[in-house]
């Protein structure tokens, strides 16, 4: 019965495994004898390959007998460490001249290859990541707007790569993009700027993992921003800019075990100046207050602060190491049923302060509120 669908049902299906298994589908009959030659899409699995020379010949004879007359959808490369780099820059070549879509992989500080990629006409959704490891990242730099042009891309993530800002002490890497809607800023690093600027007139979602560098401030100007999530250490770049009030949806994973004033204090400013703000989800993590903030804001969750006044939904996010996890069924059937979202026994052991959920809902006490562990 599988055989009998058609065509593009089954490069459909095939698309969502490795190519090594798309192509090992030729055994099983006549019917799909040629049929991996003809996929949308190319997955390349170092790991499914006993030795690299396997691998390198597989890719060879791949690029050799697939359809060229075909375009391709989707190119994702894990990429080794010890992939001949001829290998990388051959296979990343040909995705790219078969007006790839969906592109995700490794790179050196290759001008070349970078200069292709960041000139592509098809890239719709870009993936890119420096290789070969996190700690060699300062010296692969982002490349300045001028020499940036992707008109269709919708979406990018970037692991690893370093911004390098102008004389005015400002770095804004996204505005020559025209059709952004999906941000990721993955581990990269900012030098010579104080201030990292997020301008699109068109970004929706943007995504920040463990900025790096010593930018001070986080300019929003995309007046069509409605997510904002940070994840990371205890963060200490202020938000300012334009598109604050755009912001529906902030969701926070950071941090805040270390014995830092200023952090919490960044958090709180977070929070008064994305005003519009109607869902807010946070980690206990996120609501650790340090004791020395305590300790210098005697009575700290009393205070009032005019924020979160249109807040519709809190989601406390509650990270349970095993060990840890002592409550009875009885006792978590009962959590559930009775929505004691304020339980003594879960924020004792994340050492959040007591009463921080009716702080923060001090200005909109009917939002729904939600506890979720993982």
């Amino acid at each position: 019965m599988l055989s009998d669908l058609p065509d593009c049902i089954l490069l459909h299906i095939l698309s969502f495994v490795s190519t090594k298994s798309a192509v090992r589908t030729c055994i099983l009959s006549t019917r799909w004898k040629d049929l991996w030659k003809r996929l949308p899409s190319l997955i390349l699995l170092p790991s499914d390959f006993s030795t690299l020379k396997i691998f390198s010949k597989f890719v060879s004879k791949l690029l050799e007998l697939r359809d060229g007359s075909l375009p391709l959808h989707i190119f994702d490369f894990k990429r080794h460490d010890s992939i001949e780099y001829i290998v990388h820059r051959r296979v990343v070549d040909y995705a790219l001249s078969h007006n790839v879509q969906r592109l995700a992989t490794a790179v050196e500080y290759d001008c070349y290859l970078l200069a292709r990629i960041f000139s592509s006409q098809s890239l719709t959704s870009l993936k890119l990541s420096v290789h070969p490891g996190r700690f060699n990242f300062q010296d692969t730099l982002f490349p300045s707007s001028s020499c940036l042009n992707l008109p269709a891309l919708t979406s990018l993530h970037l692991d690893c790569f370093t911004f390098r800002g102008s004389n005015n002490g400002i770095v804004e890497p996204f505005s020559a993009f025209h059709k952004l809607h999906s941000l990721i800023i993955d581990h990269c690093t900012v030098q010579g700027a104080q201030t990292f600027c997020i301008s699109s007139t068109t970004l929706v979602d943007v995504t920040m993992i463990n900025p790096f560098g010593g930018f001070k401030k986080i300019e929003l100007s995309a007046p069509s921003l409605r997510r904002f999530d940070f994840t990371g250490s205890s963060p200490y770049q202020r938000l300012c800019g334009s598109s604050l009030s755009s912001v529906k949806e902030l969701s926070i994973h950071a941090d805040m075990s270390y014995y830092s004033s200023e952090a919490p204090l960044v958090l709180l400013s977070w929070l008064e100046e994305l005003t519009n703000m109607d869902s807010l989800t946070v980690s206990t993590d996120t609501l650790q207050v340090p004791p020395l903030v305590l300790n210098l804001i005697p009575d700290f969750v009393n205070r009032k602060f005019p924020f979160l006044s249109n807040l519709k939904s809190l989601k406390v996010i509650v990270a349970e190491r095993k060990k840890a996890a002592t409550e009875s069924r009885r006792e978590a059937a009962r959590l559930r049923k009775e929505a004691d979202y304020l339980s003594e026994t879960i924020f004792k052991r994340a050492r959040i302060p007591s009463g921080i959920v009716d702080f923060l809902l001090q200005n909109s006490p009917s939002a729904k509120v939600e506890i979720k562990r993982c």
